[in-house]
């Protein structure tokens, strides 16, 4: 497990600044190790310090959460508190994020299970697609069809049979969405009444299909990962890695704080908070899959809180959130290095998207600083969202390259302050600046 210094080293390739949220969140990290480590029944009493992320748009709130799941190897679920309604309306119920974070958990072991047995599965489907390729002639000599059967092997592992129709054995892939209305709101459910339907409608549960061979192969593939994984085992460490190691962000929590209305809207936030209270204080969930306890699932909330404050919370909702950080705004200086600095930055990722068609950019520092001015001043004179802006930025920029270029290889652009200048100075200034650049 990495100490909070290797966290935030680890958090610093892809995120610039921000240092208190990312140490914030990383002693958070490295306390939910600390708590493993600790004997039972101790270790059942330590509970999370949830951590609430204070600032505007665009400054990393959510992806400093995304890239702290990634690192934990932790099941992650973003959602938007504006978008759940209290209990007894229609709408998103809040337990619904914790049903959210059971399928994204029962997903990520299945993948890890099938990656673990990627030989033992690529072999089958290999199999399966000469079966239905070149089945064996009657009376052939067993030498003459191995021959043959192996000439067909390598067509296939060369990719050269990928677009040849083929006829396969599959099940069918009939799955109704079955919702059921329960105290807790509208679920939607895929259980064992799917196998009673399909089986009333289609008692063979298999039909054959034409189709090109790499549609083929995913079919297949799925139907031999399915035969190589244990679903009850999935479901049980599935469910053990969500309640020790599940990470919730709550984006927009301020749009549940009312302004002191008694009627309307705010009632409704009120009671969506108060929903939301026994989640994060720990309670069970009822899933498809079990019940999942949320004790020890760290909650990370965020929002700009403009115009109201984090103290506007009601008082036991602001007491699950001990830990409170400010993010600062972005500025020109903060620009320029995210464009350049981190693993997966801007430039970086328009470059190699280019070098694709065969086209060499070259970002000089001219242009990089003439990039983070205008995406600064943007920010200033319009509505600030943050790093976002960026995005805008450059799409415009380099709008009349990804068009025109394609087919031109080998070409070599150079993006200075004064390419820069020469497309967004003039847009910048204009009283119709909003409806280029949002």
């Amino acid at each position: 497990m990495l100490t909070p210094k290797e966290i935030v080293k680890e958090l610093d390739k892809y995120i610039i600044g921000q240092n208190d949220a990312k140490r914030a969140v990383a002693i958070a990290l490295r306390n939910r190790w600390r708590r493993m480590q600790v004997e039972s029944p101790l270790r059942e009493e330590i509970i999370p310090n949830n951590i609430i992320l204070i600032g505007p748009t665009g400054v990393g709130k959510t992806e400093i959460a995304r890239r702290l799941a990634k690192l934990s190897k932790a099941p992650f679920v973003k959602v938007e508190a504006s978008r759940f309604t209290e209990v007894g309306y229609v709408g998103k119920d809040v337990e619904s994020m914790i049903r959210d974070l059971m399928e994204i958990g029962i997903n990520m072991l299945k993948d890890e299970y099938a990656e673990s047995n990627k030989d033992l599965i690529d072999h089958y489907v290999e199999e399966r697609l000469l079966d239905a390729f070149y089945p064996k002639p009657k009376g052939m000599d067993e030498e003459d069809y191995k021959r043959t059967r192996e000439f067909f092997r390598e067509q296939l592992r060369e990719g050269i049979m990928e677009d040849k129709d083929i006829e396969i054995e599959h099940k069918r892939n009939i799955r109704p969405t079955m919702k059921m209305f329960t105290s807790a709101g509208v679920e939607e459910m895929d259980f064992a009444l799917q196998d009673l339907f399909n089986n009333i409608v289609n008692p063979s549960d298999k039909k054959k299909s034409k189709m090109k061979v790499k549609e083929a192969r995913k079919i297949i593939k799925a139907e031999e990962e399915q035969k190589v994984v244990n679903m009850d085992k999935i479901i049980t460490d599935a469910r053990e890695r969500v309640e020790e190691r599940g990470i919730v962000f709550i984006d927009e929590i301020d749009k549940i704080v009312g302004s002191g209305s008694q009627h309307g809207p705010d009632v409704s936030r009120g009671g969506v908070q108060r929903d939301l209270l026994p989640i994060v204080e720990g309670t069970n969930v009822m899933t498809k899959y079990g019940i999942v306890k949320t004790h020890h699932i760290l909650f990370i909330a965020a929002g700009a809180f403009q115009g109201v404050k984090p103290t506007d919370l009601i008082p036991e909702l602001q007491g699950r959130f001990p830990i409170r950080v400010e993010l600062k705004s972005l500025d020109t200086e903060d620009f320029k290095q995210i464009l350049t600095k981190p693993k997966n930055a801007l430039i970086k990722q328009y470059s190699a998207m280019l070098h694709v068609d065969g086209i060499n950019v070259d970002f000089e520092k001219s242009g990089i600083e003439r990039i983070a001015y205008y995406a600064s001043k943007l920010n200033s004179t319009t509505e600030n969202i943050g790093a976002r802006r960026l995005q805008t930025v450059l799409s415009y920029i380099l709008d009349e390259i990804m068009f025109e270029v394609p087919g031109e290889k080998g070409k070599n652009i150079k993006i200075d302050g004064s390419y820069v200048d020469s497309k967004v100075e003039e847009l910048v200034e204009s009283d119709d600046l909003k409806k280029y650049i949002i």
